[in-house]
């Protein structure tokens, strides 16, 4: 993975508060996705087009986790989003 790929929401994705989580939902394929805080986190962040070395920065600013640990998850998550339809990235 690039750290200079750039990620930001698909634009047929609606969201939805359920209690104290957010869900979203790809439009296009019916696909759901819950967030927890984290990818809530990540999620907001993706309201403007973001860098992967910029979107783990902003995480290990947030929370008590190493940048490589950090960086590890944050993939992880990032290829769950992109292949739900609901990130697009560009490299």
């Amino acid at each position: 993975m690039m750290a200079d790929a750039q990620y930001r929401r698909a634009a047929d994705v609606l969201e939805a508060a359920v209690g104290n989580e957010l869900v979203a939902l790809d439009v296009a394929s019916g696909r759901c996705f819950g967030f927890n805080p984290v990818a809530l986190s990540v999620w907001r962040s993706l309201a403007a087009s973001k860098t992967f070395a910029e979107l783990r920065d902003a995480l290990v600013a947030e929370y008590d986790v190493d940048s490589e640990q950090c960086g590890k998850e944050l993939q992880q998550l990032l290829e769950q989003l992109v292949a739900s339809g609901l990130v697009e990235r560009s490299d």
